[in-house]
């Protein structure tokens, strides 16, 4: 049997399924930690990524039987814009910097000052707040240049794992363009955003990846991959893509399809033939994994608000859910604003939350309540933003992630919205997504 893998290195967890190659059907699946991190330092070292992948890995071929001759394709989907900077050797130049890591807000100010938001909008697609790859490669300019000397390679989280499956310093349209220095709509990097904005004393052509088709091999894995990972050495590797835009794959999302996805972070996104400029700046305006455009707004808060609030009331997570759908339905229930590590969508990296509307009539349901609608209310901002900003947005809504098998985030959604969640079978969506890239490459 032929056999692909399809990996989501996320914040929190690496996950690995196994499909065969021709029928698409789940083998087996394995799931392994990552470091636990809390903005507005948010800092995970890139080996650990590759241990969980190999726990992980060996895991899912542990639950499916299936053995390591029989894969023959690997994709890696990964957490977006974290920095990783490799010296000459491939070592790690510090720990990586990912995208919930607000320490480069007032880098962010001056690039946004520089060149305004109709400037970001219009080089790159997107406005470079805290998250982006950009504002933390001035960070370590601003207070760690001496290692912008020694600088060999920059990568973001789904490079590094495939760098050390392959052997290549390679990237793919969906991920490069979250770095604030790619133009998607052009296809180039913007080495000269990195030079005014950085350094003009790094030669970045030589840093960046290659910036692989949708359906471009990185290349066959590495001697040194294949014994870590028991396989045998004719695995191809596929180019990789943004967790988020495999997921919208592996749900197998239309253009003008919308889906929320819950997880750390909120994302609502919409699939488009055609770039998306919004002069706003509040929608990134990033490409998908098959040759199209992912407009989408990120929030930094999704379902870490939701475990907060479970813990403080002393409750479990189907609890609270459960509490939340039997709150009263009257126009007092308190309302949070749910910006616990700061935010990104809207521009507050130094934001904190803020529960209004108490009074002694205020119930645990209605508490509840606030935490999941706090949570969505900042997505449906967004979603009206991507239909303002030109893409369609306007087909039918669906929900992925963790967040997604909670009853409360998908009534509530509903509720808010005023029309059908749809649920798709895809609880990974965006290891199947990496998994659907795997099959396409082989």
């Amino acid at each position: 049997m032929a056999v692909v893998a399809g990996v989501d290195s996320s914040t929190q967890s690496c996950t690995v399924e196994l499909r065969d190659a021709h029928s698409g059907a789940l083998l087996g699946t394995g799931r392994a930690p990552h470091p636990r991190t809390t903005p507005p330092v948010s800092e995970q070292d890139a080996e650990s990524w590759w241990d969980a992948l190999r726990s992980a890995f060996g895991m899912a071929l542990r639950e499916s039987g299936v053995a390591g001759a029989e894969v023959v394709a690997i994709s890696v989907a990964a957490q977006c814009h974290g920095l990783v900077m490799l010296d000459e050797l491939g070592h790690p130049l510090r720990p990586v910097k990912l995208w919930n890591d607000t320490t480069s807000a007032p880098e962010s100010d001056r690039l946004i000052a520089e060149l305004g938001v109709p400037g970001w909008t219009r080089a790159v697609g997107s406005v470079p707040l805290a998250a982006f790859t950009i504002t933390k490669l001035a960070w370590v300019a601003a207070h760690e240049p001496a290692l912008l000397h020694r600088l060999s390679r920059v990568m973001v989280p789904h490079d590094y794992l495939t760098w050390r499956l392959s052997g290549r310093h390679v990237t793919d349209r969906s991920d490069a363009s979250g770095t604030g220095f790619y133009a998607s709509h052009e296809s180039r990097w913007r080495t000269d955003l990195l030079e005014r904005f950085v350094s003009s004393d790094v030669d970045w052509d030589s840093t960046l990846p290659t910036v692989l088709g949708p359906d471009e091999a990185a290349g066959l894995i590495t001697a040194e991959a294949a014994a870590d990972l028991g396989l045998s050495r004719h695995v191809l590797i596929g180019p990789g893509a943004g967790d988020q835009h495999a997921g919208a794959a592996g749900l197998g999302m239309l253009d003008g399809e919308v889906a929320y996805s819950l997880g750390t972070s909120g994302v609502v996104l919409t699939p488009t033939p055609d770039p998306v400029f919004d002069e706003s700046g509040d929608v990134n305006g990033v490409s998908n994994v098959t040759g199209g455009y992912l407009p989408l707004v990120c929030t930094l808060n999704a379902t870490k608000v939701t475990d907060t609030v479970a813990r403080l009331l002393g409750v479990q997570l189907d609890e609270l859910a459960a509490l939340a759908l039997a709150a009263p339905d009257r126009e007092s229930r308190p309302v949070l604003s749910a910006y616990f590590d700061g935010e990104r969508s809207p521009n507050r990296p130094g934001g904190v939350g803020i529960l209004g509307g108490l009074s002694n009539e205020t119930t645990r349901e209605e508490l509840a309540a606030a935490a999941f609608e706090g949570v969505l209310f900042g997505l449906v901002r967004g979603h009206e933003q991507i239909r303002a900003a030109g893409a369609g947005a306007d087909g039918a809504v669906l929900v992925m992630g963790g967040g997604s098998r909670s009853p409360a985030y998908r009534q509530l959604l509903a509720d808010i919205l005023g029309t059908e969640v749809v649920i798709r079978d895809a609880p990974e969506a965006t290891a199947r997504g990496a998994a659907i890239q795997a099959a396409a490459v082989l």
